[in-house]
């Protein structure tokens, strides 16, 4: 983790702490930039030791061939277009990779069967993962259309707080506060 990376997951405990949070369960992926955060995080607002969920199906987009790859050789090489499509759009993979799509089929399911669970029943959830694996779970919270997901920025280090109700047996999404 960067010491950037570090100093956000500081700032974003302190905009939580600022909301007076307790939270009942905390989930995050397998990866360790995730579960750092996360780590720092509750660290600062006195509450590691509350039970922390990791999962692979919270794990970022895979970009398969180009996994690791320099973005400014990929543009040099593919073009910035294609790049861009590869990066952003809903359904397109990169070769051996996953598209949105393919993140939102592995996420989804576990938000549905593990965290809205909990949020259903009543407790204050903690999610820390990754931007195109949170992107998904916004696009389902939000009902954002396919065609405008792309547009969607998910900074790091930014919390975003929903506040939820049971309604029957649905989840009623109320107000995003972003926490700046």
């Amino acid at each position: 983790m960067s010491p950037k990376g570090v100093e956000e997951a500081h700032e974003a405990a302190k905009k939580i702490k600022g909301k007076k949070i307790k939270f009942g369960k905390a989930y995050t992926s397998v990866l360790v930039r995730a579960t750092r955060t996360l780590d720092i995080v509750l660290e600062d607002l006195g509450q590691a030791g509350i039970l922390v969920k990791k999962n692979k199906a919270l794990n970022e987009r895979m970009y398969g061939d180009l996994q690791g790859l320099n973005k400014d050789d990929m543009r040099r090489k593919f073009g910035e277009g294609q790049v861009q499509m590869w990066r952003r759009s809903f359904d397109v993979a990169p070769p051996n990779g996953e598209s949105l799509k393919d993140t939102c089929a592995r996420t989804l399911p576990y938000y549905k069967k593990c965290i809205e669970k909990d949020l259903l029943a009543g407790k204050n959830v903690l999610v820390c993962a990754h931007g195109n694996s949170l992107r998904g779970i916004v696009k389902y919270i939000e009902k954002i259309p396919d065609s405008q997901i792309p547009k969607v920025e998910i900074p790091t280090g930014q919390p975003w707080v929903y506040e939820m109700a049971k309604k029957g047996k649905k989840l009623v999404i109320g107000k995003k506060d972003i926490l700046r």
